[in-house]
């Protein structure tokens, strides 16, 4: 599962598939909440300091 803003999600989709063998779901934070899990607020691939904006699972 990766947290990744707008520039990063082809390389998350990437990683995805290369680790899994299998297409990920993708989530737009903007419009999608969840009750028991918070999305971080920076994008989680690299030192990246953009807002988080898909999900990638």
């Amino acid at each position: 599962m990766y947290c990744v803003c707008k520039e990063h999600v082809e390389l998350a989709i990437d990683k995805f598939v290369d680790e899994y063998e299998d297409a990920p779901d993708i989530v737009d934070l903007a419009t999608t909440t969840f009750t028991a899990w918070e999305a971080p607020a920076t994008c989680e691939l690299g030192q990246c300091v953009n807002a988080s904006a898909y999900l990638v699972v």
